[in-house]
């Protein structure tokens, strides 16, 4: 098959890129001189030109801003540049020279709900997500579904949970480095259950999507709580997890409420102890998912 790829030199893409570039012919496209196309897909990217008229089994649109919180107004613009912006350039090149595209993957969030609890949200909840990340992901969705229904191009929307593997980034990355440091404390009960996606697991998933269409959830049929998933990392790395009582996490969180720095806050904490699960039941029955 041949795959036109976004957002390859990132943690995902990596790991998709690994999995079928030995058996299909695969082009990049990205920033850096790297890619078989080099472009700033939140300016344009007219060097597309090359494959003018091409065909492609698939476009997989992986590369996005997240992992940050933004500080101002210009850091918040960047999100929509990147993520909402950057889809329609890079749709807008797909027309504009005409490839003939069978299915277009592209990868949202499950922040695109904007919910901080819940137990097994589908796909049928409304999108409430308010973060400068959500919102210009909720946009993004927005241009794919139009360029869909204008160019009659099979569409797949993949809302995706906390990814884990490797090196992963995000709040379970940041939770293995402070495991294998040794600066890991376990707030609270640990109790509450978060949804999780295996990169290996989903990058072998992706060929399977050709010719499909709709929007998905793709999440592991486990939800484990915090403290199972720092459990298990705690013994990849032989480190003992040590422990915040609710009542001193609760204290602590009140001392970052007042201090922007401090590490925790109210909200942070709320987080940690609050249930979030996505159902990937729409995904299991139409698309195969495991």
């Amino acid at each position: 098959m041949r795959f036109l790829i976004t957002g390859s030199s990132g943690f995902l893409g990596t790991n998709i890129l690994s999995h079928i570039k030995d058996n299909n012919d695969v082009i990049t496209i990205g920033r850096n001189a790297s890619n078989d196309i080099s472009c700033e897909l939140s300016l344009d990217c007219p060097n597309l030109n090359i494959y003018k008229g091409e065909s492609f089994d698939f476009v997989l649109h992986i590369a996005g801003k997240a992992h940050i919180v933004p500080k101002n107004e210009e850091e918040k613009e960047e999100f929509y540049k990147v993520n909402a912006l950057g889809t329609k350039h890079l749709l807008d090149a797909l027309d504009k020279y005409e490839l003939k595209i069978n299915t277009l993957v592209f990868i949202s969030t499950v922040a695109v709900y904007g919910l901080e609890e819940g137990d097994l949200i589908n796909e049928s909840f409304p999108l409430l997500g308010n973060s400068a990340y959500a919102k210009s992901k909720i946009e993004a969705e927005r241009i794919v579904n139009e360029w869909s229904e204008r160019s009659k191009v099979n569409v797949v929307i993949l809302r995706l949970p906390l990814i884990y593997g490797e090196n992963a980034p995000g709040n379970l990355g940041a939770m293995e480095k402070a495991i294998r440091k040794g600066y890991y404390f376990r707030l609270g009960s640990g109790g509450a259950k978060r949804s999780i996606v295996d990169v290996k697991k989903f990058s072998l998933f992706i060929p399977s999507l050709l010719g499909k269409s709709g929007v998905y959830n793709i999440t592991e049929n486990v939800h484990p709580s915090y403290a199972e998933i720092d459990e298990l990392l705690s013994k990849k790395y032989n480190k003992r997890i040590r422990k915040i009582s609710p009542s001193m996490a609760r204290i602590f969180a009140k001392i970052g409420d007042k201090i922007p720095k401090f590490p925790l806050n109210t909200y942070r904490l709320s987080k940690l102890e609050q249930s979030l699960t996505f159902s990937n039941e729409k995904a299991r029955k139409d698309l195969g998912w495991i």
